[in-house]
C-alpha cells in the first residue's frame, strides 16, 4: 500500500477529508522547500473553516480529544506535503516535529498528546515516519486551538 493510500485510510478513520483548501492564518507560506528539506508551518486542527478542538488541555479538553487534534494537525501537514510533492511516497524522513499543546496550569501530559501526531506519521509513512520530537505546553495558540504541530520533511 502506498503512503498516499495509507493517508486516505487515516483520513477516513478520522472521519475527515483533507481535499479542500488548507487555509493559513497570516502573511506566510504553508511550506517551503530548501534542497531536500521541506519546512511545514505550524498546523492547527482546522477542517474547512472550523477549528475542531479548542481550549486548554487538562481543563476543557481531554487527552484523547487533544490526541485527535494532534492527528488532524499532522494530517494537514501531510496533505500540504502531498500536494507539493505529488505523492507522500517522495517523503524519505521526518527528522523533526514540534507539538505545542495549549495546557491548563497543572497539565503535564504534552508528550501523550504528541503521541497522536507520531502515530499518524508512522501509520502513513512507515519507517520514513520515524522522527525526533519536542512537545511543549503553552498558554495560548492561534484561534484558541488546543494543539499546533509543525514539521520538517526530507524528500527526494
Amino acid at each position: 500500500m502506498s503512503c498516499d493510500e495509507r493517508f486516505m485510510k487515516e483520513a477516513a478513520a478520522l472521519g475527515l477529508s483533507f481535499d479542500g483548501e488548507i487555509k493559513i492564518g497570516g502573511n506566510y507560506v504553508p511550506l517551503i522547500r530548501d534542497g531536500n528539506h521541506v519546512y511545514v508551518s505550524g498546523q492547527i486542527p482546522r477542517v474547512d473553516n472550523t477549528v475542531v478542538v479548542t481550549g486548554p488541555v487538562g481543563e476543557e479538553v481531554s487527552v484523547a480529544q487533544a490526541q485527535f487534534a494532534a492527528k488532524v494537525c499532522v494530517m494537514r501537514a501531510l496533505a500540504l506535503l502531498r500536494r507539493s510533492l505529488g505523492s507522500l511516497d517522495q517523503v524519505k524522513a521526518i527528522p523533526r516535529i514540534s507539538v505545542y499543546v495549549q495546557s491548563a496550569q497543572a497539565f503535564t501530559q504534552q508528550s501523550e498528546v504528541a503521541d497522536g501526531a507520531s502515530e499518524i506519521l508512522f501509520d502513513v509513512l512507515g519507517p520514513a515516519g520515524a522522527h525526533t520530537r519536542t512537545s511543549v505546553g503553552v498558554f495560548q495558540l492561534p484561534k484558541n486551538a488546543a494543539v499546533e504541530v509543525d514539521l520538517i520533511a526530507t524528500v527526494e
